[in-house]
């Protein structure tokens, strides 16, 4: 099996996405694939592009599990979406917090989606279907 491939949405930023790699998480910013740090590219536009590519997901908006239209693209590829459940956290305590979950991460994408999980402080959580 290859290794998991993440895309990060621009709010968890450049400094994020070097954690993770620097942990050993192979991860594309959302950044490096769309012009102006994706400002102008709907959710529904990025999660497709990325899931179209096999990436898993990973953002700060857990408000996408009550938008349909933006929860689309992982029925249509019946995949997973991980958010961090605190937007206030500093890059340090986001990076801690993904690398903490991370074997729980492993295990909910090969259960497989649709579905939309938490990271919280104790791991992850499902919070969508």
């Amino acid at each position: 099996m290859s290794p998991l491939e993440f895309f990060l949405d621009r709010g968890l930023g450049r400094g994020v996405a070097e954690g993770l790699r620097a942990a050993g998480w192979l991860v594309h910013r959302i950044a490096d694939h769309f012009p102006d740090d994706a400002q102008c590219v709907a959710d529904e536009d990025w999660l497709a592009y990325g899931l179209e590519r096999g990436w898993i997901p990973l953002c700060k908006d857990g408000r996408i599990k009550g938008r349909q239209h933006e929860r689309a693209p992982l029925v249509a590829h019946s995949a997973v979406l991980f958010y961090l459940n605190n937007q206030q956290l500093r890059r340090e305590e986001m990076i801690v917090r993904l690398q903490r979950a991370r074997s729980a991460v492993d295990h909910a994408v090969g259960r497989g989606g649709p579905a939309i999980y938490a990271v919280g402080e104790s791991g992850i959580r499902r919070t969508w279907p």
